[in-house]
Formats: C-alpha cells, sequence, structure tokens
C-alpha cells in the first residue's frame, strides 16, 4: 500500500461572533456534532467604542489519531507506513457548499495546538450560537480555559502552513509531514489542529465571509477530514525485464533491481541470519544443461570498479533486493543465475534471468505511442472493507503477433511498463475516491515482478454499497506524459 488515511476523531467549530442581538458575544457556543466546520472574518457589522468598528473570529479545531494504539505512530511500528523522510502526510478537508457568499483570494494557516486538550461537545447551532458548552472560545475543556481566547498554539512548531483559496469553494489539500512527525517520533503531545483565516484576513477591514468545510460526522464518507499518508512502495523487479548494460544507455538504465521474497507457511518473514542487514548476490553462468548455476563468478560493472558480488539489503519484512549491472561478451549468455547468500557461504535463493541486449535493433522497435491490452487477471465482483486486496495486471503489447510455436508451446509472457499508476472513480457519479499519484510522492505507482505489475488496496478507504473503477495509466516518456489505458476494470464493496 502506498496510501493510508486517517480520519478525524475530534473536530469542533469555535466563534467570537455576535449573536442574533448583536450586542452579546457567542464565546461560550459549542458545535462539536455539526455537520460542518466554519472559519470567518467579519468586520464592522456593529459599532466599537475602541476602533469604531467591530471584528468576529470563528476558527476550527481538529484532532487525529497520531499516537494512539490504531493510529499513525502504531502503524509506523507494525511496519504499515515507512519510517520518517520516507512518507509524506496531507491535511485534506473538502469545502461544504452554502448559500452564503464564499470569500475569494485568501489564505488559511494550519497550526498545532498547544498546552491543553479539548473537548468536541455536543452543541450543533451555527446560526444562532444558542448551544453553549465545551469547547469553546474562551475554554478548551471543562475548568480549563485556553491562555489565549480562540485557542493556543505552537508559533515555533514547524512554524504555521498555509493554504491558499483562489476561487474561494476550493478544497484544502495541506502538506503536514513536520507536524505529524514531531506528533509520532519527536515526543509533541498531540492536542490537534486549529485552522483558521490567516493573520492578515482575521485583522483586514474587510470581512471574509464563510469558508465551510464538511465535518468528520457528515454523511459523505469521501468528505470527512481526512490525514493522508502516502508514499512511493513500487517494488520493480527487474527479473523479467533484465538487460545486459550498454555504453549508449544511461547509467540507470544498466542497472537491473531484484528482489526475493521470503514466504514462510503463506507470511512474509525476515531471513533469521540476516535480519535487516546486507545481503550479497553472486551472478553465474549455466551448467551443461542450463538448469542450475556453475562455473566462476561473473565479474558486475560499477561506475568505478568490477566486483565479483552486489550487495543489497532489507526493504521491507520478508522482502530483500539488490542491484546489479553485467557487461555482455561477444556471445551473450542466454540465462544467467542469482545466488543470495550471505557472504560467508550460507546460501539462501537460486534465481534464474534471461537477460536482453539494451538498444538491440528489432528487439523493441521504437513506437512513440505504444498502446497495450491490459487485464486483471485475480480481479473479483466483490471486496470487503475489512481487507486488502492485491490486483494482478497482465499486460501485453497491443500489435503483439506470436508464431506459431508461442501460441502452442509457450506460456505467453507479460510486457511490463516500468511507470505505471491506478486510479479508483465511483462507477455511479465518476467520483475520484483516488487520484492518479504521479507527483513527487508516486502513492499510485504500479509495482512489478515477472508475473506483470500489481497493486495493494486498502479495501477501507472506499465507502461500501458502491461500484468502483480502476484506471490505469503508463508513462511515455516520448511524449512526456502520462497516457490512461482506454480499459477499465469494475468490483463492488460490501
Amino acid at each position: 500500500m502506498a496510501i493510508l488515511r486517517y480520519t478525524a476523531s475530534l473536530d469542533t467549530t469555535i466563534a467570537n461572533a455576535f449573536k442574533e442581538n448583536l450586542s452579546t458575544r457567542a464565546t461560550g457556543s459549542n458545535m462539536g456534532m455539526s455537520d460542518t466546520l466554519e472559519a470567518f472574518s467579519i468586520y464592522g457589522q456593529t459599532s466599537s467604542s475602541v476602533d469604531g468598528k467591530s471584528s468576529e473570529l470563528s476558527r476550527i479545531l481538529i484532532k487525529f489519531d497520531a499516537t494512539g494504539s490504531s493510529g499513525i505512530a502504531a502503524d509506523r511500528t507494525a511496519g504499515t507506513i515507512p519510517a520518517s523522510g520516507s512518507v509524506s502526510f496531507y491535511l485534506r478537508m473538502f469545502n461544504a457548499a452554502h448559500s452564503y457568499t464564499v470569500p475569494e483570494n485568501f489564505k488559511m494557516i494550519v497550526s498545532a495546538v498547544s498546552g491543553a486538550d479539548w473537548q468536541e461537545g455536543y452543541g450543533l447551532d451555527m446560526e444562532t450560537y444558542k448551544d453553549t458548552g465545551v469547547t469553546n472560545w474562551i475554554s478548551a475543556s471543562t475548568g480549563n480555559a485556553w491562555v489565549n481566547a480562540g485557542g493556543d498554539y505552537w508559533a515555533t512548531v514547524s512554524g504555521s502552513f498555509t493554504a491558499s483559496f483562489k476561487e474561494g469553494p476550493e478544497d484544502m489539500e495541506l502538506d503536514i509531514t513536520q507536524i505529524v512527525e514531531q506528533w509520532v517520533s519527536d515526543g509533541l503531545q498531540n492536542y490537534g489542529l486549529g485552522v483558521m483565516m490567516a493573520p492578515v484576513e482575521e485583522a483586514a477591514a474587510r470581512s471574509y465571509y464563510t469558508k465551510m468545510f464538511f465535518a468528520r460526522g457528515t454523511e459523505y464518507f469521501f468528505k470527512k477530514p481526512i490525514i493522508e499518508a502516502r508514499w512511493d512502495s513500487a517494488k520493480k523487479d527487474d527479473r523479467e525485464n533484465f538487460y545486459y548494460s550498454s555504453s549508449l544507455a544511461p547509467s540507470e538504465d544498466n542497472l537491473n533491481t531484484l528482489y526475493i521474497y521470503n514466504e514462510i507457511r503463506g507470511r512474509l518473514v525476515n531471513i533469521p541470519a540476516i535480519g535487516k542487514g546486507e545481503i550479497y548476490v553472486d551472478l553465474y553462468s549455466g551448467s551443461l544443461s542450463n538448469n542450475s548455476p556453475s562455473g566462476s563468478i561473473l565479474s558486475q560493472s560499477n561506475p568505478n570498479m568490477y566486483t565479483t558480488y552486489a550487495t543489497g539489503g532489507w526493504v521491507e519484512t520478508g522482502i530483500y533486493s539488490c542491484s546489479v549491472c553485467i557487461t555482455s561478451s561477444t556471445t551473450p549468455l542466454t540465462k544467467l543465475f542469482d545466488v543470495w547468500h550471505n557472504g560467508s557461504g550460507s546460501q539462501y535463493f537460486t534465481g534464474s534471468i534471461y537477460p536482453r541486449l539494451l538498444g538491440k535493433q528489432g528487439e523493441l522497435s521504437y513506437n512513440p505511442t505504444t498502446q497495450y491490452v491490459n487485464s486483471i487477471t485475480n480481479l473479483r465482483a466483490k471486496y470487503s472493507t475489512s481487507e486488502t486486496a492485491r490486483f494482478r495486471i497482465f499486460s501485453r503489447l497491443k500489435d503483439w503477433n506470436p508464431t506459431i510455436y508461442t501460441k502452442v508451446e509457450a506460456t505467453t509472457k507479460p510486457t511490463v511498463p516500468e511507470s505505471g499508476s491506478y486510479k479508483i472513480t465511483r462507477v455511479i457519479d465518476g467520483y475520484e475516491a483516488i487520484s492518479h499519484g504521479t507527483g513527487s510522492d508516486l502513492q499510485t505507482q504500479l509495482s512489478y515482478d515477472v508475473s506483470g505489475s500489481y497493486f495493494d488496496l486498502d479495501i477501507s478507504m472506499l465507502e461500501p454499497g458502491y461500484s468502483y473503477e480502476i484506471h490505469l495509466a503508463y508513462y511515455n516518456g516520448s511524449v512526456g506524459a502520462w497516457v490512461e489505458q482506454p480499459h477499465t476494470f469494475k468490483f463492488r464493496v460490501e
């Protein structure tokens, strides 16, 4: 998986606004049970003895399970999400349409709450502010007042994070990795986040009324506020796409990455003698029968030297990888064997490789508009929200023209695009439940191995009772763009 979503555990709106009489402040009002959240700045509804004009504010408080037994920290401990530096965390909040004017060209900030835990409360009224209780503008919880009215916020915890709204109704998607990592790894107490108009907007001699988001209590499954963890989990096993090195190719294209998967009784486990340490790979030519390694260890080429082995390492539980590079001889070997060992005589795995030549004329004809035929070989009609499913993709070139021998004697091998991505849409309305993640995080990148491409999906991220479609896209380096494939694949979530 490369996407996990954490729904807010608490949220509320706090306000220093006027009640209907335009004289009494609603600083004691609570809106913790409302299905929307609201932030605004109102200027000049009434006269003020101080500066001639009144000012009214509303802010949002929101909290996520970052350090609890089922939150982000627990998932990191379990290895479900990677270590700090390898994952990004985004605060996502979704615009709630309303009948009032939506301001334009404004900024909002997100800051970590400091000093005190707060209570959500049971209030609902966001119009007349008749519901009172905690949390509110004055108090964080029963008998515990804020040091500063409107909430206390860390000014020095990685600063505040700013989101811009040009049109007004945009959703919020803000990278708050620094705050989350300080909660999870650096011991910062998690009191949640404050979301509010930026200081210049809150102090402006004009109104910014009003920006609303859906709260965690909304009936709309995909509109609840979330922290979304994103990372590139793609495992690109080049055993089926293994090439001899070439002076005509960039260095990165001369490297081939191989994987081994230590599966014991149906589960992946670390090799006891290796753990999370180094593992080594030797390459051999084959025996006379070409079914086992033999002869001397083949020399592997590196940028500045030749070695007889390559050093690999631990990827995640039970999975190890290593990158190798080898130059072909005048008469290239058609089959190689990779032997994985600990460097002291203990061997763990022997695999086979059928290398190809980079730039061999006629083998991979240049085609700037390459098209593929895809199928998901293990697609089921229904999935449960309690499972994580692996979808296996078989791809071949659209103009593939097999020989009679291929048709009769051989198992068709896949053509594996080295850069692929998936997205998930809801069939009934086309809503993008999971969009293509082809930016910096590459969270929807496809993995591949000798059997083709694949990806893992936490089905709990999808609303049950609906059908969904899988869309595939492959990167075409010739045109410098991702090309979405024409066929989609449907399934239902129960």
